[in-house]
This record gives structure tokens, C-alpha cells and sequence, in this order.
């Protein structure tokens, strides 16, 4: 089971829907408010086991953030699930191509949410439905 979850996403509000919704987990929630505060919390927390990411934010968005964490390690070592209002496919297809593990769109239901972290941290294959997506290619909106 996770025990810490970095949460980047602008948006004080969804950084406490994310605790509600995590509550279940008994997991310890982290937060960033963009891409760049994200890196630096990696840089110094080194045991987050999970990254819910968000596509658009000021400073350093989602895609920055996923080339950046892509060249320095980041995506090989820790999950990141892509969860974002941005419906645009070719920055869902990047951020997969990056090496995010999974896909969700907002709104969700938290069942969703914790459906996609359970397989993503089992090293489960995740499904290409159009909620959530693993390889690039499959990712169908």
C-alpha cells in the first residue's frame, strides 16, 4: 500500500479533495502547487512512492515537469498518474510517453482513482478506455 502521494496541482481545493479521498489509504499526502515546488520536494522527500499530477499550472506545468523528472530519473523510480481537467490528447500521450503510468480525467469518482493507483503500484496493466491510458498509443479521446 502507498504511504506517501506528492499532489501538484494549482489548486489548494483539490489538494483537499485529494485528502478526503485518500483517506481510506492511510497515507501521508504531500503538496506542490506546480512542477517546479514538485521537483525540489523530490529533490529533498525520498520517499514519496507515488506523483498525482496535474496538466496546467503556472510556473512549471505537468508536461515541463514530466520531460524534467523524464531526464533526471524521476519516472523509473516513482509512479506518476496523470489526473487533469486538460482533455488535450497530445499532452496525455506526452506525459504517457514520459513515462507517466496511468491517466485520469476530472471529475472523477474517488473508485476510479483508487482503481488506477491499486494497479498502478501492483505493476498491474492498466487499462485504455479513455478514463485512463498506459501505453501512448493506446490512449483513445
Amino acid at each position: 500500500m502507498v504511504k506517501k502521494i506528492l499532489v501538484v496541482d494549482d489548486s489548494a481545493l483539490i489538494h483537499q479533495m485529494y485528502r478526503l479521498v485518500m483517506n481510506g489509504y492511510k497515507c501521508e499526502i504531500v503538496d506542490a502547487m506546480d512542477g517546479q515546488e514538485a521537483l525540489d520536494i523530490l529533490a529533498r522527500q525520498h520517499d514519496i512512492q507515488l506523483v498525482l499530477l496535474d496538466i496546467n499550472m503556472p510556473v512549471m506545468n505537468g508536461i515541463r515537469f514530466m520531460e524534467k523528472a523524464a531526464a533526471i530519473g524521476i519516472t523509473s523510480k516513482i509512479p506518476i498518474i496523470i489526473i487533469s481537467t486538460e482533455g488535450k490528447e497530445a499532452d496525455t500521450v506526452r506525459g504517457l510517453a514520459l513515462g507517466a503510468r496511468g491517466y485520469l480525467k476530472k471529475p472523477f469518482q474517488p473508485s476510479d482513482l483508487h482503481v488506477l493507483i491499486d494497479k498502478v503500484m501492483t505493476g498491474a496493466a492498466v487499462p485504455a478506455n479513455g478514463e485512463y491510458a498506459s501505453p501512448p498509443a493506446a490512449a483513445a479521446f
